[in-house]
């Protein structure tokens, strides 16, 4: 990694000073946080006599870029629903209103499509009054959308609607929009802070160590898993299989089979297995050895997980251009029953698809405080007239980070981890 890969675009000097309280532990211009905490790496270009690649680090500045009284915000969602969008976008009309005083913040109705005149979707106002209580609800009040949208019309729009302050909430398609969108208002010369919100249950996002609403989702899989524990033990050779998200990382089936260690076998996209054969990645073999020692087993699973063993299917892709895997939970299923049949083996497969129940539901704890601080800190950004950039999360910090490079590459597991090896000291595969 580069230093200059942590560079964050702004769209001039800060002359104003901030509304907010002096007592405010405003946030020095030259704050970072090292994106690597290895003592030896940082000596090493300490040696070298290079640059520590950092983040910018997130929060208020005591000299500000846009003036509140003549500022309008606006804020979307876009993509799947996820717990927490109703927190983060009451935080950010909370913050927007009431700390910096911006008098008018819109909610953009179902994503980017509302940024187009020929949607018919005209914004809501956004108050104290009609956000009071949304954290307690699932979803999102604003409604979400997929698909892509003209850019140059969508900054027209903005421009229509003098909007210098845009808010996005989704995963990194929403935030490569969001930088097509800072891209086209920079080469036209305007003044307009594009700051995105990772959201994804997924957690799968680069260079960001937690997103909002993986935790709820993580708790939530726990109901399904303890009534998939309940069905195996209440069956002879009873087998719980629970289907999860995880399209192409599998954090949420890792850290369920941690939190409920009553999880015998764990699938996620970055470990490959097959169904047959010998030697440890067999599944179905190490499948019977438990039933014949202890008569029962939880299975998780990852969406994503085991999609080389389905053959000459044609690819799908939904409207955001993701790849539509293959239905692991249906196929596990299945070849699970037609193998021990073969084996004249007796065996009960009680079937769990959690994919939406998880995504749906309001987030709570831990989670709505995050939520809240991500958009706190979201606001601040763009106050200080940052712009094309994500609120990240790194350590124990809240940093800024360039959509480019959040967008670069997907997070997945490392099968040489400490997660990955404590999930294996659980499972018994």
């Amino acid at each position: 990694m580069k230093s200059s890969d942590f560079l964050i675009a702004s769209l001039g000097k800060r002359l104003l000073d901030s509304p907010l309280s002096p007592t405010t532990a405003f946030i020095p211009d030259d704050a970072t946080v090292a994106y690597d905490s290895d003592a030896v790496k940082l000596a090493e270009y300490v040696r070298k006599g290079e640059t520590i690649p950092a983040f910018e680090l997130a929060g208020p500045r005591a000299k500000i870029y846009h003036d509140p009284a003549w500022s309008k915000a606006a804020v979307l969602t876009a993509g799947g629903l996820c717990p927490g969008l109703n927190d983060v976008i009451k935080f950010l009309t909370s913050t927007l209103r009431n700390q910096y005083r911006v008098p008018i913040v819109y909610g953009i109705r179902y994503g980017y499509r509302g940024l187009n005149p020929a949607s018919k979707l005209a914004p809501l106002v956004l108050t104290d009054e009609n956000t009071d209580d949304i954290h307690e609800q699932g979803g999102t009040i604003l409604g979400s959308s997929r698909g892509e949208e003209d850019t140059a019309v969508m900054v027209d729009t903005l421009m229509r609607m003098n909007i210098n302050l845009l808010f996005c909430i989704g995963g990194d398609g929403t935030a490569r929009c969001a930088h097509e969108i800072a891209i086209e208002a920079q080469r036209r010369g305007l003044s307009i802070s594009v700051v995105a919100i990772p959201k994804t249950i997924d957690n799968d996002i680069g260079f960001i160590d937690k997103s909002f609403g993986f935790e709820t989702a993580v708790a939530t899989c726990g109901h399904f898993v303890s009534g998939a524990h309940n069905e195996a033990k209440g069956a002879y050779n009873g087998i719980g299989l629970v289907r999860v998200m995880g399209r192409d990382s599998g954090f949420i089936a890792a850290y369920a089979a941690l939190a409920n260690s009553y999880i015998n076998y764990c699938l996620v996209p970055e470990r490959k297995f097959t169904l047959e054969g010998e030697g440890p990645d067999a599944l179905l073999p190490n499948l019977v050895e438990r039933m014949n020692s202890k008569h029962h087993a939880v299975m998780i699973v990852a969406e994503g997980a085991g999609q080389e063993l389905f053959e000459n299917l044609p690819e799908m892709h939904d409207a955001s251009g993701n790849l539509i895997h293959n239905d692991i939970g249906i196929l596990l299923r299945d070849k699970i029953r037609e193998y021990f049949k073969k084996l004249n083996i007796e065996v009960n497969v009680k079937y769990f698809d959690t994919s939406y129940a998880v995504r749906s539901g309001p987030c709570h704890g831990a989670d709505a405080v995050f939520c809240a601080m991500l958009a706190q800190n979201a606001v601040h950004a763009a106050m200080a007239g940052r712009t094309d950039m994500v609120i990240g999360h790194w350590g124990d910090n809240f940093t800024h980070v360039p959509i480019s490079l959040a967008t670069r590459r997907r997070k997945k597991i490392d099968l040489n981890s400490q997660l990955w090896t404590s999930v294996r000291a659980t499972t018994c595969f």
